[in-house]
């Protein structure tokens, strides 16, 4: 049985996207892995024959009769999953050749952590991403958004399995936000200090071309997030309030700004309301 399942869902994709994104699974330094690949793109046999190409017995390949869509073919990888780890990955994004290594080793040595990432590349222009380290600041980020990459993850299989979580249609296209809030009860969270991935910037970016659907459902995830975690969430409350104080003449408090989560409220003479703002934070 192998120690890590990597799960990649492919639609569509371009020929070379997927190309780089599968030989960069397959070049990895650590090699006791499955490669599992599902076509939620059946009618495009130019995918076939471009997993095909590769003579690899580590690669499972796998067909949906008819498109699915991203959170039921998620669901379905999982499902084909043996390994003790699952990493997480996306079909036109690259992975650096130790991610699996560095990942792995860090899951053995650290048996309270079941969901791991790591610092994200974005490309072609050359920006890194740099998300919060320790379980504690990325608890607190889960609060209000997506801080762990998910396509940089790697989870205990085991984890998922015995508290039968899975991903969520309801909250498509941010299942993988859902997956990490559901969590949060059941284990510890870290992202490793480095760039282990890298995203592919383009004008296809789930991101780019789902924005409204995608805040639509952070809303609705923050909903269970607040009701499954209410003294975390105060917590994250009293640390993301900043109040800042513009005084006349240095002593006469004129206007009192207060910053709280998302909303932004402006005092006159620090009693009178005279502004409020509420603002939607993306995840991305």
């Amino acid at each position: 049985m192998p120690k890590v399942s990597v799960l990649m869902p492919i639609w569509n994709t371009q020929e070379e996207h997927l190309r780089e994104a599968m030989e960069s699974i397959l070049n990895q330094t650590y090699r006791d892995f499955e490669f599992l690949i599902i076509n939620d793109s059946p009618d495009n046999t130019k995918l076939d024959e471009i997993v095909a190409s590769y003579d690899d017995s580590r690669i499972r390949y796998a067909r949906n009769e008819k498109n699915m869509g991203i959170t039921p073919s998620r669901n379905k990888l999982l499902q084909m999953a043996e390994g003790e780890y699952i990493a997480i990955f996306d079909h036109d994004d690259i992975s650096e050749p130790t991610r699996l290594e560095k990942q792995v080793a860090y899951l053995d040595t650290h048996p309270e952590v079941g969901v791991l990432g790591s610092w994200v590349g974005e490309f072609p222009r050359e920006k890194t991403v740099r998300y919060p380290e320790n379980d504690g600041e990325i608890r607190m980020g889960l609060m209000w958004g997506c801080v762990v990459p998910h396509s940089a993850a790697m989870v205990r299989r085991e984890l998922l399995s015995r508290n039968q979580i899975s991903y969520e249609e309801k909250f498509s296209p941010s299942e993988d936000y859902a997956l990490w809030c559901r969590l949060i009860p059941h284990t510890q969270f870290h992202n490793l200090p480095e760039v282990l991935f890298r995203y592919r910037m383009h004008a296809n970016n789930t991101s780019k071309k789902q924005a409204t659907k995608m805040d639509n459902a952070t809303y609705a995830i923050r909903a269970f997030v607040k009701a499954d975690n209410p003294e975390l969430y105060e917590e994250y409350l009293q640390r993301a309030e900043h109040t800042t104080r513009i005084k006349l003449f240095g002593f006469i408090p004129l206007l009192t700004i207060r910053k709280k989560a998302n909303t932004t409220k402006i005092y006159l003479f620090e009693c009178i309301l005279i502004f409020k703002s509420k603002k939607a934070i993306k995840m991305r």
